[in-house]
């Protein structure tokens, strides 16, 4: 119906025609697409002071489709057991909807519908002393109240969807839609007139495709830490005050119970709300407790529910109970993470400060949010399977250095901050029976455990080939090492710095190299700034790429306190930078950094980025002529 122009005069007919008595009429009217077709409505007629000065408010309610030949008022009659209206007023009062009236002395009476109903009625106090503001959510009764007063000056109308406590025992909170004006008179609210509406599944469904929008990060994850983030950041604080997610150890797999062989954890990741204390320092041997260990082995959400700061000791373990403590916690949900039928992490959401304890919607929704991420968190879990299996594999081969008379050896490996980027990094060191020195540094194409494989064998081949050349030519031991890959490695490219070190007396090596498409070492002297060993010179190309290439051996002298530097790309490269921008200030660091009170695994140590910030592995091999002592 349109309540203006012609639509609106049958509606003020009818309420000339119902007199002063009744406060509502039904009418039959045209609808507002088709005039041929009649609707009927429930209207209420209230006169109210508003800001623009006596107003009469009008709401109407339709109710459903009946025959009507021309626009006619039906009045509430008692002869007839209250007529038309009365048994429309009936029917409106059975639908999930309440038109509500407040009176100054905070009284609450409903105009339709029926108060305290589940599906959607307002919660009353059931008395004047009490306001039914109390009955709103803890966690929606500040952004709650301001939106109240700021439609009581007549800033804003009310529309808002806010838990309200439902009546009964445990306590509920249900979303309600809550639309309301008030009443003015004389510039002043003199009552409050709105409707109340059921807005649980309707919040359900927003809410669930906001959390599940910011859970679909993980799909980009990484590692399981990023997973976990992305997860935690879509739960606080729309279903919980704090968050933790516990990725699980198998200590005892042999154990018959189910999950009595995982009772310890590492934390993954946690967020909290605002104001809340500090968790405890993380440890790698967090011990769960006796609820953790039974949700393990039943596969079942379990939620803890106690009075204010005071957890069941007997089934948390202690230091996630002081916590809670601390926090006031009121509840604790732990949500078993599954993937493939296996528990393989723990997900903890705590409701604190004395809020209320989350709902069968707010639970629902945590476990559904940590559902939808079991796929994502399964190929998480395969990349961190292959990535540990290639840094196993590479660390196998990364030999202690050797000592070595007359000289200083250190090297270093570090993988990438993410998963994709483990792959075929190594470096190597031999003293031969006369006292030389062989090293290399090695960097097979690829990020996967298919590179970490072909870095095996290549880095057997090289050491083997090294060790029967002897103190040779390094450009012939790569040459053979480039014939003998082409027929056993599947590795598309391999850069390789190979070099042979003999000692000559009085503090000096004679140093002879040859680089396969590898990074030029860096010599860090004495004195003097450092500078990179044949930079006029290009490189041999890379092993796999061309056999019958002619390479080169280069002819260098170390003496008394240089350094020579290998390393690999990642240490000089970076996504959206130039390389020659990496190597100077690589070179500028390790200026910065020759002074006697350093090791040199001080130094090599100091020149790596920090740790988690690396976008690719980094191995790095070190030799620095022992100094003359004076």
């Amino acid at each position: 119906m349109a309540l203006s122009g012609p639509g609106l005069r049958p509606v003020l007919r009818a309420l000339d025609l119902a007199g002063s008595d009744p406060s509502a009429v039904l009418i039959d009217g045209p609808g507002p697409d088709e005039p041929s077709a009649r609707r009927s409505w429930v209207v209420s007629c209230l006169p109210v002071d508003s800001r623009h000065g006596a107003s009469v408010l009008l709401l109407a309610t339709r109710v459903p489709d009946g025959p009507a030949d021309a626009t006619t008022v039906r009045r509430h009659d008692p002869a007839d057991g209250g007529g038309d209206l009365a048994r429309y007023e009936a029917l409106l009062s059975a639908v999930p909807q309440v038109v509500w009236l407040m009176t100054p002395d905070g009284g609450i009476s409903a105009l339709v519908g029926r108060l305290g109903d589940t599906g959607g009625g307002l919660w009353h106090p059931g008395g004047t002393d009490v306001s039914w503001l109390d009955a709103v959510h803890p966690k929606d009764r500040v952004w709650f109240g301001e939106r109240w007063e700021a439609t009581a000056r007549g800033e804003a109308l009310l529309d808002a969807v806010v838990r309200v406590r439902q009546e009964g025992d445990p306590v509920r909170y249900r979303h309600i839609k809550i639309v309301a004006v008030p009443v003015l008179r004389e510039g002043k609210v003199r009552e409050w007139i709105g409707t109340a509406t059921d807005a649980e599944d309707q919040w359900r469904v927003r809410t669930r495709d906001r959390l599940l929008e910011r859970a679909s990060a993980v799909t980009s994850a990484h590692d399981l830490s990023e997973a976990f983030a992305a997860t935690a950041s879509a739960v606080v604080p729309d279903l919980a005050d704090a968050f933790v997610v516990f990725q699980l150890r198998q200590t005892d797999p042999t154990r018959s119970a189910p999950g009595a062989g995982t009772a310890h954890a590492t934390r993954a990741r946690s967020v909290l709300a605002p104001g809340l204390p500090p968790l405890p320092a993380a440890t790698d041997d967090f011990v769960l407790g006796t609820a953790a260990r039974k949700v393990i082995g039943s596969g079942r959400t379990k939620l803890l529910t106690f009075p204010p700061g005071d957890p069941p000791r007997d089934l948390i373990s202690g230091r996630s109970a002081e916590w809670l403590a601390q926090a006031e916690a009121t509840s604790l949900a732990i949500v078993p993470v599954v993937v493939d039928g296996r528990t393989v992490a723990l997900a903890s959401a705590a409701t604190c400060r004395g809020n209320p304890p989350p709902g069968d919607a707010e639970l629902g929704l945590l476990e559904e949010v940590l559902h939808r991420v079991q796929d994502p968190l399964r190929r998480t879990l395969e990349l961190q399977s292959v990535r540990d299996t290639a840094l196993v594999l590479q660390r196998s081969f990364l030999i202690t250095p050797p000592r070595v008379d007359g000289a200083e050896l250190a090297a270093v490996y570090q993988p990438a901050s993410t998963t994709a980027e483990i792959g075929g990094d190594w470096y190597d060191a031999i003293v031969m029976p006369d006292g030389t020195v062989t090293l290399s540094i090695g960097d097979v194409a690829g990020h996967d455990l298919d590179a970490a494989t072909e870095m095996t064998k290549a880095s057997s081949m090289l050491r083997a080939f090294a060790y029967t050349d002897g103190p040779g030519s390094p450009a012939r031991t790569l040459s053979r090492l480039d014939h003998v890959a082409l027929g056993v490695s599947t590795a598309a490219l391999i850069t390789a710095l190979h070099a042979v070190l003999r000692p000559a007396g009085d503090h000096r090596w004679n140093v002879t190299l040859s680089n396969a498409g590898h990074p030029p070492p860096l010599l860090i002297p004495a004195a003097g700034p450092a500078h990179y060993l044949n930079e006029a010179v290009s490189p041999d190309p890379p092993l796999c790429v061309a056999p019958e290439v002619r390479r080169h051996d280069r002819q260098h002298t170390l003496t008394d306190g240089d350094t020579l530097l290998f390393y690999t790309d990642g240490l000089v490269e970076a996504p959206g930078t130039d390389i020659s921008d990496g190597m100077r200030h690589l070179a500028d660091r390790a200026t910065g950094l020759r002074h006697p009170g350093l090791s040199l695994t001080d130094i090599v140590t100091a020149l790596l980025p920090p740790s988690g910030r690396a976008d690719d592995d980094i191995a790095v091999l070190a030799f620095r002529v022992a100094p003359a002592r004076h």
